[in-house]
């Protein structure tokens, strides 16, 4: 399983692990065992982080709620209480330990300390009036990430999978058309 972390922000990337929100889902996050590998492959998170059946369903429920708050944010609608209760909650748990050494920062805590940050993270996000955020432009992605290249111009969450499909399928479309125009019927 690969995950992709595209979305500028680890509160939008643990959202982007359910892959289309719209006809068939596909969940990134089918066990705690893939909980604990998208930690572990985000840079922003600690090494070693092991998931229980209860912290996953936390996770879970932290995933959706922030995607909730953030479609909100983007319609501005007013939060739902209850996402809005689950974010919060989230939030006041415990941190992540830093330390810095000669290598550099390292991160440790359980999976409750990084809920808390991903939670703080989101809230962050959610915050900032000047953050722009937006979903992929590839209809069958549901990936929300934060625009932040010049003019805010971005259309995909990710050029690697979204930008190349989109654009391969407007190459084969101008294609086809141009050879039924070669070849009328």
């Amino acid at each position: 399983m690969e995950f992709a972390f595209v979305s500028g922000s680890p509160a939008l990337d643990l959202v982007g692990t359910v892959e289309s929100r719209r006809g068939t889902t596909v969940d990134l996050l089918a066990a705690p065992a893939n909980l604990e590998q998208w930690i572990l492959e985000c840079d922003e998170l600690p090494d070693q982080v092991t998931a229980d059946a209860a912290t996953f369903t936390s996770a879970l429920q932290l995933r959706e709620a922030l995607y909730q708050l953030a479609l909100e944010r983007m319609c501005n609608r007013r939060f739902t209480p209850t996402s809005l209760a689950i974010a919060n909650n989230a939030a006041a748990g415990p941190s992540l330990m830093v330390k810095l050494s000669d290598t550099g920062l390292r991160l440790s805590g359980d999976l409750r300390a990084v809920l808390t940050h991903i939670a703080r993270n989101g809230i962050a996000v959610l915050a900032d009036r000047h953050a722009c955020l937006k979903e992929c432009g590839r209809s069958d992605c549901t990936r929300l990430y934060l625009d932040r290249s010049r003019g805010a111009r971005r259309t995909w969450c990710g050029m690697e999978v979204c930008g190349n499909r989109v654009k391969a399928a407007a190459y084969r479309a101008r294609r086809q058309a141009a050879e039924q125009g070669l070849n009328p019927s």
